[in-house]
């Protein structure tokens, strides 16, 4: 079957690829049978927007509701799990991040492929924020249109985006009580005052199906004002 063409980003279709930084990343969601989402992503090795941004490790986050799989298909992948440290290749299968583990993933370049491609997916729940495809839909979104337009990322606007997908930044270890306190922070900061503020989790424009984001926005007092299901961007 030949394969769907790449798009950048815009209206979201899932059974597209969506490309962000100027193609340094892709992301294909992709169906599987008992998880709540599956998405196969490339990175590409040798793309100079790639080796900037894995200069530094992304940060460590965990999500209390849903477990994470990851089976590498092709390079290598880094994966910390709290103090311990992983490089996943296609021999090892799938790999699973339990709920409320802190964890992280990143490309490893030092091997004889220029790509990472990997699969990544999740578990189902009943939970209405979750990890699903609106989630990636709009975190990729609001990172190219950051990347485009040379902004730094909002820390509020993230922390409304995670919370939606149920996922929350980890603190450092010291920190007593760090994975309450940090969803605390995610809900007040980011569900509550980000709402006032006029901050969203989901936007039309990054979003494949904006009536279930509407549905989603809808469950919280603070964010139903956003859910206007003719609202035009």
């Amino acid at each position: 079957m030949a394969s769907l063409p790449l798009i950048r980003m815009g209206p979201i279709d899932p059974k597209r690829p969506v490309v962000v930084f100027d193609g340094a990343i892709s992301s294909q969601m992709i169906e599987h049978p008992f998880r709540e989402f599956a998405a196969e992503i490339t990175f590409q090795l040798q793309h100079p927007q790639l080796k900037k941004l894995a200069s530094e490790k992304p940060p460590m986050h965990f999500h209390p509701h849903q477990k994470e799989w990851i089976q590498v298909l092709e390079g290598a992948l880094g994966v910390d799990v709290g103090a311990e440290s992983y490089i996943l290749t296609s021999t090892d299968g799938e790999f699973c991040v339990r709920a409320w583990e802190h964890h992280r993933l990143y490309p490893i370049s030092n091997t004889a492929s220029n790509v990472t491609r990997f699969i990544l997916s999740g578990s189902r729940t009943d939970e209405k924020y979750r990890l699903d495809t609106l989630f990636f839909s709009n975190w990729y979104g609001y990172q190219e249109e950051c990347y485009q337009n040379e902004k730094k990322y909002d820390m509020v606007q993230v922390l409304s985006m995670f919370d939606a997908g149920g996922s929350y930044l980890s603190l450092p270890g010291w920190v007593p009580f760090g994975r309450t306190l940090s969803m605390m922070i995610g809900i007040a900061l980011g569900r509550w005052i980000g709402s006032v503020m006029g901050y969203q989790p989901f936007y039309r424009k990054w979003s494949f199906d904006w009536e279930r984001s509407c549905d989603k926005m809808e469950t919280s007092i603070f964010q139903s004002r956003f859910a206007i299901r003719d609202k035009a961007d």
